[in-house]
């Protein structure tokens, strides 16, 4: 009983609301999931943090977002999702649980959009990190477009500017309007990115918008 009543404090507030609302679908999800107390618990707690960054100044509410979101455990697609790579829409992310550096950059891009930020200073950035042979993802915010950029990285707890970062470098950087090069790590030319055969960024804004996923 007490579960049941938990879904139904989180389902109001959430639900048609924003990115992270609730469906009947999800609920079903978390209901059969083997800690489904926890996720209950950690969804709550994580509405509860999003009323009250609301009122947050903006560089409060990228840091305190960068800490919020890096308190979730990492874990590989293929433990995680069964999967070589897959990019978790924000609700996959928290229920879930657990994920690795493209689940905590979306699910960070689209909590700042929730909380007023617009979405012109957020970009996801495609990195290198010094001394590791596999790409990494973080989450740059520009407060123009001049401006070297701070970054929130499930790596690190603080959010600072690319220029203190100097064991990353950016190779490409993208949103829901456009992508760039970076140049001395400020935003260089405008490029389209060749996703391949297939396009996760399409696909997971398809499943956030279309599909509320």
């Amino acid at each position: 009983m007490k579960l049941i009543l938990l879904y139904w404090i989180i389902l109001p507030t959430l639900l048609f609301a924003n990115p992270f609302s609730l469906t009947k679908k999800d609920l079903q999800t978390i209901r059969q999931s083997y800690d489904n107390q926890k996720t209950v618990t950690r969804y709550k707690r994580f509405n509860q943090f999003l009323k009250k960054a609301k009122s947050f100044e903006e560089i409060k509410k990228l840091t305190r977002t960068n800490s919020y979101i890096n308190r979730i455990l990492p874990g590989h697609d293929k433990v995680v999702q069964q999967q070589t790579d897959h990019w978790s829409t924000p609700k996959e992310f928290l229920i879930q649980g657990k994920g690795d550096c493209e689940d905590y950059a979306i699910t960070k891009y689209f909590t700042l959009k929730h909380l007023g930020v617009n979405k012109k200073k957020l970009y996801m950035a495609i990195v290198q990190v010094k001394g590791s042979r596999t790409k990494h993802m973080v989450l740059l915010y520009f407060d123009t477009p001049k401006s070297i950029p701070l970054i929130l990285d499930n790596l690190s707890w603080r959010t600072i500017g690319l220029d203190k970062r100097k064991d990353l470098s950016v190779d490409v950087i993208f949103n829901e309007i456009d992508a760039h090069l970076m140049k001395n790590n400020k935003m260089a030319k405008k490029v389209r990115i060749n996703w391949g055969k297939f396009d996760k960024w399409s696909d997971v804004r398809n499943r956030i918008y279309s599909k509320k996923e």
